[in-house]
């Protein structure tokens, strides 16, 4: 049980590498291939104008999972992702449901819910301790009064 105890820091590390690297490989993906995953996709869900959209989503999810992977405004970095998860559940979830059914649409989403439940978490608990947000929140307890950080 000691041997358990001395990882005890590590589980907000692995659900935002879980969670980063899922988010900046699609990110990436919808740059490196355009017609199959980003404006492509965009257009064929109706997204308008698909070019700017795919490019926009495809840059907030790189970013965004870089600042998660290293724990740095992790809570700010999940609320982009959240929103994405939320547009992809309307434009491919929402409609599945209505054509094919609760089961097809409950396989076809399980990483989306996922996903979106590891979000969640670190929008609730933070980054852990094993990021730069705990190193930022340290120092923040060692300022004077007076001084204060808005986000951690």
């Amino acid at each position: 049980m000691k041997k358990l105890k001395q990882y005890s820091n590590y589980p907000g590390l692995i659900i935002r590498l879980t969670v980063g690297l899922v988010f900046l490989s699609e990110g990436i993906q919808k740059f490196m291939f355009p017609e199959i995953l980003g404006s492509g996709r965009f257009a064929k869900l109706g997204i308008d104008p698909p070019v700017f959209w795919a490019g926009f989503t495809g840059a907030f999810e790189i970013i965004s999972s870089i600042l998660i992977i290293v724990g740095l405004f992790t809570r700010l970095a999940v609320i982009p992702l959240l929103v994405i998860m939320i547009v992809a559940f309307k434009t491919t979830k929402w409609p599945e449901l209505i054509d094919q059914g609760f089961w097809p649409m409950i396989h076809d989403g399980r990483t989306d819910f996922a996903m979106t439940m590891l979000l969640i978490f670190l929008f609730i608990y933070g980054s852990g301790k094993c990021s730069f947000d705990m190193f930022r929140y340290a120092k923040r307890e060692n300022q004077p009064e007076g001084i204060s950080w808005v986000i951690y």
